[in-house]
């Protein structure tokens, strides 16, 4: 047995995902009795959500919450949360969720709740902001600049937070997109407006915020490095005025509304409104 157990950990070490799952797994099935057992349970989960097989997490990531204590933080139960939650088995993840201690709102199906904001770096690139619906699961609540993506999907994002967002001294997590779990069908168009000065797009932005529709000026956007991505950032909001290319998440009739309203000859005008590509 000790041979297949530096050989599990070799698999490990060498980021073979699917072999060392294999293993552990064969560990954990032919010594159920070993202390150990919990922790190959966990360690054959955790490789196959390296591997992004939920179905494979999931049933795996119940065997290792099943050897974990309740009420004291211990990863099995999270793990099994995120899996649980994109398998849709929401009485599973519930319980998962319960049993790492987190209080939950009432209910039996999907987590409905207020998590707080926070941010989600959407396909290992562009990090944008995310009203936390549970422990994993977040709604877009900034306009997305790659315009394959959408303002008000819903995304799973991993546990463990990649870097820092701090804004008015406040600290916001980042944490890794998982997979899109909701796709959004609030289409992305593209508008240029002219604003006299800041207050007049935030009049704008404030507008179309009342009708639930998103607004991101193209200015507002900031490139990083992977390392700088993964660290600490402090966002300081920018001050735009002038004429500014920008991003809108509505349909295209509603925006014209919303825009005419914004809109006077002498501090604010729009052009050129139509599908982002």
């Amino acid at each position: 047995m000790e041979e297949q157990v530096r050989q599990a950990v070799a698999a490990w070490n060498a980021q073979d995902w699917e072999r060392s799952a294999v293993l552990y797994e064969q560990l954990a099935t032919q010594t159920p009795d070993d202390p150990r057992a919990g922790g190959w349970w966990y360690d054959a989960a955790l490789a196959q959500k390296f591997r992004r097989n939920w179905a494979e997490a999931y049933r795996l990531g119940i065997h290792a919450a099943a050897h974990a204590a309740r009420g004291t933080q211990d990863p099995a139960f999270w793990n099994l949360g995120i899996a649980a939650t994109i398998q849709r088995d929401w009485a599973t993840a519930r319980d998962a969720w319960t049993g790492f201690g987190i209080t939950l709102p009432p209910g039996d199906g999907p987590i409905d709740g207020d998590f707080g904001l926070a941010c989600v770096r959407l396909d290992g690139a562009e990090v944008v902001w995310i009203q936390r619906l549970c422990p994993t699961r977040g709604r877009v609540m900034s306009v997305p600049f790659d315009t394959s993506r959408r303002y008000g999907e819903i995304v799973v994002h991993d546990g463990e937070p990649k870097g820092d967002r701090v804004v008015d001294d406040r600290t916001y997590r980042v944490f890794d997109e998982l997979m899109l779990f909701e796709a959004s069908d609030r289409p992305t168009l593209t508008v240029t407006v002219t604003a006299a000065e800041p207050a007049d797009l935030d009049a704008l932005a404030e507008l179309l915020d009342a009708d639930g529709f998103g607004f991101e000026p193209l200015r507002n956007g900031v490139v990083l490095c992977k390392c700088c991505s993964e660290g600490t950032v402090d966002q300081r909001a920018v001050e735009l005025s002038g004429e500014q290319r920008c991003l809108v998440a509505a349909p295209l009739d509603r925006v014209r509304e919303v825009l005419d309203r914004w809109q006077n000859s002498a501090t604010r005008t729009w052009t050129d409104l139509h599908p982002a590509t």
